[in-house]
């Protein structure tokens, strides 16, 4: 498949996210309230959609349809190509092909921690489950912030509770509730999180049998669990492995947000450093 993307050279010259986010603003990204970006109808429509539709019986269906991982084979290499051709409709900062948010995010995770491979390459693969839009899945079924289902959606989600009033779990007798079906802090492992790219590419990775760690793995399951590691809700459903891991989950953040931007890394130029990752961790066909 062509690469759509211009050869514009990108060395990264950062060290610290002050340096990483646009003209040193934190506040420029996420913003879903600016009615005046030309996104954000795209965006809200795609949030209210996944609000409305996620429970727990749609995340079950989704997970016995994935989860058999028949859908395609492909080396990692063949699905990121993929993505040049996938535009997110949840992100209202930007409106670039995901590859190159892709190699944007592992290129400066590459600068500051230059020893850490497994690291460059969950930058790189980190977005990789949204190949599930290019095989009929709604996109506010494969992109977004993500959350719990089974429970009581929590006021840190994007767009709020009000965004959940048509969504039938609230008015289950159970799901509704703060806990819902779990316990307390038995763990983000035994939590029903909505269904997208974050968890499909975790299982997925697991079925075929990557070398990634644990730290890499936590940070593709549960890098768009924006409600819990920025809004710092859900601390009721953790537990301490998930709060140990959370450093993690912070630390990769500031790579896969702060790191949008126009200016495109050349792709072709950086390919061979990362087959070579890949060959380390993921090597050969992939089932998806």
């Amino acid at each position: 498949m062509r690469l759509l993307v211009d050869k514009v050279d990108l060395r990264p010259k950062v060290t610290d996210v002050s340096e990483i986010i646009h003209d040193g603003k934190k506040n420029e990204f996420r913003d879903y309230e600016d009615e005046s970006n030309p996104q954000h109808a795209m965006v809200k429509r795609t949030y209210y959609n996944m609000h409305t539709n996620q429970t727990v019986d749609y995340v079950k269906s989704k997970r016995e349809k994935w989860l058999k991982f028949n859908h395609i084979e492909a080396t990692i290499m063949e699905a990121l190509v993929m993505l040049n051709d996938l535009v997110d409709e949840s992100d209202p900062d930007i409106a670039l092909p995901n590859i190159v948010h892709a190699f944007q995010t592992a290129e400066r995770i590459r600068h500051k921690h230059p020893d850490k491979e497994w690291f460059h390459l969950t930058g790189l693969i980190h977005d990789l489950g949204k190949v599930m839009a290019f095989y009929d899945e709604p996109q506010w079924a494969v992109v977004g912030d993500t959350f719990p289902t089974g429970c009581a959606p929590r006021d840190s989600i994007v767009y709020g509770k009000e965004s959940f009033k048509d969504n039938k779990d609230l008015r289950h007798p159970v799901y509704s509730k703060e806990l819902g079906m779990y316990e307390k802090n038995c763990g983000l492992d035994k939590v029903t999180m909505s269904w997208g790219h974050d968890e499909y590419l975790y299982q997925c990775l697991l079925h075929n049998g990557a070398k990634i760690p644990k730290e890499g793995l936590y940070c593709i399951r549960f890098h768009s669990f924006y409600p819990w590691h920025t809004g710092g809700d859900y601390k009721d459903l953790t537990n301490e492995e998930d709060e140990k891991m959370l450093p993690w989950v912070d630390e990769f953040n500031t790579f896969d947000l702060y790191t949008k931007g126009h200016e495109i890394p050349d792709i072709e130029e950086l390919k061979p450093y990362y087959q070579g990752l890949i060959d380390k961790f993921i090597p050969g066909i992939v089932k998806f």
